[in-house]
């Protein structure tokens, strides 16, 4: 049977807040060799892709857990101008979708 982790009132009648985490994803649509790629480690989870976008999704991944340990950081304790910079150091880039 599962373990279950059970939040009890504080005494001012609040429930405590639950701890921040943080998770980077990583989508791949390329993929069309009927493989299915799936990698998690600290920090993300990556699902499918082409062989050759799931090998970069990974090594970008592990990029942007080495540049939070230069920090001292963990992804949770970080702005997201401060994940931007990370994420720009790393080869990522933010999509902007063009407006209709």
């Amino acid at each position: 049977m599962p373990e279950r982790a059970y939040r009890l009132p504080m005494s001012n009648g609040k429930t405590p807040a639950k701890p921040r985490r943080a998770l980077l994803v990583g989508v791949g649509l390329d993929g069309d060799d009927g493989h299915k790629r799936v990698t998690t480690g600290k920090n993300f989870a990556l699902i499918g892709g082409s062989q050759s976008t799931h090998e970069e999704m990974t090594e970008k991944a592990i990029k942007v857990n080495e540049q939070l340990a230069r920090r001292g950081k963990e992804m949770h304790e970080v702005s997201r101008e401060e994940f931007d910079d990370i994420a720009s150091a790393v080869g990522l880039r933010r999509n902007t979708p063009e407006r209709n």
